[in-house]
C-alpha cells in the first residue's frame, strides 16, 4: 500500500466545507445509561452504552438524516442536542456555544433556539389541554406576546401548518393522527428555532399521510430556514427529505456522506444491507429485482458490545483485524465517511484491511513495529483530504 500523497481523482469536489456554517457540531457524543443491581442496595454494576463517540454537523437552514435500526441511538442522540438528556461525555456546539455545559437555568434561552419535533402525535399532546393551550404554551412561558396577542398567533401557526385556526379550542382526541402530528409542528414553530430535532416525524402516520407531513416539513425549512436533524428508519424518506445522510448501528455512526454516494455507493456491509431491504421502484420497472441482503444473528447488547467493530458479530466479510481494532470513521471521498477496515462496494470488497498501515497494525489487528501510524481526522464535516479506495494512497481536492 502506498503511504505518499496523491491527487484526488478527477472530477473530485472541491474542498470541504467552512465549518462556520454549522449550526451545529456534535463531537465524540457518549450517553451511558447505568444498569443498577437488585436488592436492598442498589449498586451500578455496568452501563448501557446507547451512545458512544458519535460526531456530525448539521449546517445551517440544511438537514441530516440519522437513520439505523431500533435501538442504535438514535432518538437518544436527538434528545441529547435537546438537552433532554445530560450527555455523558462530548460536546454540542450549537450556533457557536457548548450546551453541554450549561445549566438548567441558562438552558431557557436555548429551548427557544432548539425544539423537537416528537415520534408518537398521540402521547406527545396533553390530553387535557386544548390545542389553543399546546400551541400557545411556549409563547406564555417565555413571555414572547403579550397574553392578547397569544390567540392570533397560535390561529396563525395552525393556518401555516394547514390547519383550521378555528380549532384552537378543540382537545387533541378530536382529531386523526396527521393533524396531531401538525398541532405537535406548530408547537415547535412557536418560537422560531433554529435547529428542529424531528424524531421519526412520520412513522406513526399512514402512508398518504407521510407524504403531506414531509413536504409540510420542506416547506417550513424553506419559509424560516430550520435546520434540521431528522431521525427516522425509513430510508426512503430520508432520502425525499435530506441531502447527508449519517447510518447508526449500536450507538455509533458507521457511514455518513452526501444522499447520492450513499445510496448508490455505499461502502458497509450493514449500509448496503439496509438498503437492500428497501424497496427500488427503479428495479421494478425494468423487470429486475435488487438482491436482498439478509444479516444473521441478532444485535448485540450495548451493556456489553462486541470489541472492535461493533457490527462484526454479524458482517459477512469480518476478519480477525476486525476483533482487535476498532475502525476509525475514514474519509473515503470529498463526502464519504465510512467505518470499515474493509470499505467497498457490494462485491468489491478488499481482501486485505485498507486500515492496516493507518493504524500501524498488521492483518490481524497486532501493532507493526515497523508501521507509521497516520493521524486520522476524527471530527464531525468532511476535510480536505481522503483515502483514494483505488490508488491506496491519501488523496487531497
Amino acid at each position: 500500500m502506498s503511504e505518499t500523497m496523491s491527487t484526488a481523482p478527477a472530477g473530485g469536489a472541491p474542498a470541504a466545507e467552512p465549518e462556520d456554517d454549522a449550526i451545529l457540531q456534535v463531537r465524540n457524543l457518549k450517553m451511558y445509561f447505568p444498569v443498577k443491581s437488585t436488592g436492598i442496595i442498589r449498586r451500578t454494576i455496568g452501563h448501557v452504552q446507547a451512545v458512544d463517540g458519535v460526531s456530525f454537523r448539521v449546517p445551517a437552514g440544511g438537514s441530516l438524516g440519522l437513520v439505523g435500526e431500533s435501538g442504535c441511538g438514535k432518538s437518544t442522540t436527538g434528545r441529547m442536542v435537546t438537552r433532554l438528556y445530560e450527555p455523558t461525555g462530548g460536546s454540542i456546539m450549537f450556533d457557536g456555544q457548548d450546551i453541554t455545559k450549561i445549566n438548567a437555568r441558562g438552558l431557557k434561552p436555548l429551548r427557544r433556539e432548539i425544539q423537537m419535533i416528537f415520534q408518537d402525535p398521540y402521547t406527545s399532546l396533553n390530553p387535557r389541554h386544548t390545542v389553543g393551550s399546546i400551541v400557545g404554551a411556549p409563547l406564555r412561558i417565555h413571555g414572547v406576546l403579550p397574553k392578547d396577542k397569544v390567540l392570533g398567533r397560535v390561529q396563525e401557526l395552525l393556518e401555516i401548518v394547514g390547519l383550521n385556526p378555528e380549532h384552537y379550542n378543540r382537545y387533541p382526541h378530536e382529531f386523526s393522527g396527521g393533524q396531531r402530528q401538525r398541532i405537535g409542528i406548530a408547537r415547535a414553530l412557536t418560537l422560531q428555532p433554529k435547529l428542529l430535532v424531528a424524531d421519526e416525524p412520520v412513522s406513526a402516520l399512514d402512508v398518504s399521510i407521510q407524504a403531506q407531513v414531509i413536504n409540510l416539513l420542506r416547506d417550513l425549512q424553506k419559509e424560516f430556514n430550520i435546520a434540521f436533524l431528522f431521525i427516522a428508519h425509513d430510508l426512503a424518506v430520508v432520502r425525499h427529505f435530506c441531502p447527508e445522510v449519517a447510518v447508526m448501528y449500536l450507538g455509533k455512526i458507521v457511514e455518513v456522506g452526501d444522499r447520492e454516494t450513499l445510496y448508490n455507493h455505499p461502502n458497509h456491509p450493514y449500509t448496503q444491507a439496509l438498503l437492500s431491504a428497501v424497496p427500488d421502484v427503479s428495479q421494478a420497472t425494468i423487470g429486475g429485482r435488487r438482491e436482498r441482503i439478509r444479516l444473521e444473528g441478532d444485535v448485540p447488547s450495548p451493556i456489553n458490545p462486541p470489541s472492535g467493530c461493533r457490527f462484526r458479530t454479524r458482517c459477512p466479510i469480518a476478519k480477525d483485524i476486525c476483533a482487535a481494532v476498532e475502525p476509525p470513521l475514514l474519509q473515503i471521498g470529498p463526502r464519504h465517511k465510512v467505518a470499515c477496515h474493509f470499505p467497498g462496494e457490494i462485491g468489491a470488497h478488499p481482501t486485505e484491511p485498507v486500515t492496516q498501515r493507518l493504524l500501524g497494525v498488521d492483518a490481524h489487528g497486532q501493532p507493526d513495529p515497523g508501521a507509521s501510524p497516520v493521524e486520522i481526522p476524527s471530527g464531525p464535516g468532511y476535510s480536505d483530504t481522503w483515502f483514494d479506495l483505488r490508488s491506496n494512497a491519501l488523496g487531497r481536492s
